[in-house]
């Protein structure tokens, strides 16, 4: 059955590898079912129910990709996007979670459309290199500047905006210290060492007494408080356009070269001949719907699943193995309750600090290139916002480039995303 499904010998594979493939992707990836919830309850969303939606959409979004695309690629809700979703859209721009869902499926279904149109493609191909290269480091210093804050060692300062917090307190030393055993297993390759940083720190805070010990299995919480509860009507009435935008934009960029990078180093891509990319771009667009009607931010494709295909996964069963390991993750809800915010921040700063490794795809030496990406880059974190950082990163390419007598070298896809966004800041100033 197995080999009819996955055909395994045409992949030059076996179940075994596969399955020791989809455990490996799991352990690299699932600190997600910790973090997730513990960012979106932020905006007053239920902890137990976000904590069920993350696993169910993980494992809804890994089987999509096992069966439709036969590709080794674990989904789960992205990085990034979560932070987007709570720090920006709710607590900055004052909107409801409701409505951030709502957001979520309506970019879900703009992402299907281009991706069954082909826009999809036309639309990364149009974006230059260097500027997608600092949106993804942006979205690493803004994760960065969350975890420094949630640890509490970065600090509102009247005088200077920011400051140092007090690193004498035992919860920020607990996050330095978390910070530092998840780096130093990643320096020595040892698999999850996120998901051991976090679990690390949480058992220290519940022997010192810093979090209460309240179980580690038990039957999943209800989802009925985020199940369906996105507000698509709110969407449309209140101006969210630019948000939808950039929810697409991200989800776009992020999935699809994810994808691609670790469809080509598994062998079932390469320049001229795409493979089963469609499908498993259209994998990822389903997946983004079917998150926001269970209660969480836009699901994507992990970056992590490069840890399987370097373990041998090579068809969807490996996908099949992580979808089933969340759903067996369902019954760890206690666990996830009692891991404190400051257990999680040392992943998020460990994750930006990965996602910095993307500016060395900007061409520094042309500043038409560089300057844009900077700005890009620098505006997420200062501005509290992947969307202004975004809109700046595009819309100075645009003008620099036709400033500099090089209008020709801008992509139509790129001027159009520039377009939008002045008519963003035209009509929607806030």
């Amino acid at each position: 059955m197995l080999e009819q499904l996955f055909k395994l010998r045409e992949h030059e594979t076996n179940a075994r590898t596969e399955l020791l493939a989809g455990i490996t992707t799991f352990l690299t990836m699932s600190y997600i079912v910790f973090v997730n919830p513990d960012i979106l309850s932020s905006t007053g969303m239920d902890h137990g129910s976000v904590f069920v939606a993350t696993c169910l959409a993980a494992a809804l979004g890994s089987l999509i990709m096992a069966f439709v695309a036969n590709w080794p690629i674990g989904m789960a809700p992205g990085m990034g996007l979560n932070a987007f979703f709570a720090f920006t859209v709710v607590a900055q721009m004052g909107y409801t979670w409701q409505q951030a869902l709502g957001a979520v499926f309506i970019s879900g279904v703009v992402f299907v459309i281009l991706t069954v149109t082909g826009a999809r493609e036309w639309l990364v191909a149009g974006i230059p290199p260097s500027l997608r290269a600092a949106i993804a480091a942006g979205i690493g210093l803004f994760l960065g500047i969350i975890a420094l804050k949630t640890a509490g060692i970065v600090v509102p300062n009247k005088a200077t905006m920011v400051g140092l917090g007090d690193l004498t307190h035992a919860t920020t030393l607990f996050a330095i210290l978390g910070f530092f055993i998840i780096a130093a297993l990643g320096a020595l390759r040892i698999k999850g060492a996120i998901l051991i940083g976090i679990l690390a720190i949480t058992l220290l805070a519940v022997v010192t007494g810093y979090t209460e010990y309240r179980g580690i299995v038990s039957m999943p919480p209800s989802l009925d408080p985020t199940f369906f509860k996105l507000d698509i009507a709110g969407v449309l009435s209140t101006g969210f356009f630019h948000i939808i935008l950039v929810f697409v934009l991200v989800e776009v960029f992020d999935a699809t070269g994810t994808m691609i990078g670790i469809a080509t180093r598994a062998g079932l891509v390469s320049p001229n001949n795409p493979g089963r990319l469609g499908r498993a771009l259209l994998s990822d667009s389903c997946a983004i719907v079917a998150g926001s009607m269970l209660g969480t931010s836009s699901t994507t494709a992990y970056v992590e699943s490069a840890s399987g295909v370097q373990a041998g996964g090579r068809t969807g069963l490996t996908a099949l193995v992580i979808a089933v390991l969340f759903l067996l993750a369902l019954f760890l809800s206690p666990l996830a309750g009692i891991v404190p915010a400051y257990a999680t921040a040392p992943a998020l700063l460990y994750v930006a600090c990965l996602m910095l490794r993307e500016l060395v795809s900007v061409d520094w030496e042309d500043i038409t290139e560089s300057v844009p990406a900077a700005i890009a880059a620098v505006a997420m974190p200062l501005t509290y916002s992947i969307a202004n950082g975004l809109a700046f990163g595009f819309i100075s390419y645009t003008v620099i480039k036709v400033l500099s007598g090089r209008a020709r070298e801008i992509h139509p896809a790129t001027l159009l995303v520039a377009v939008l966004f002045v008519i963003k800041y035209t009509l929607f100033p806030e």
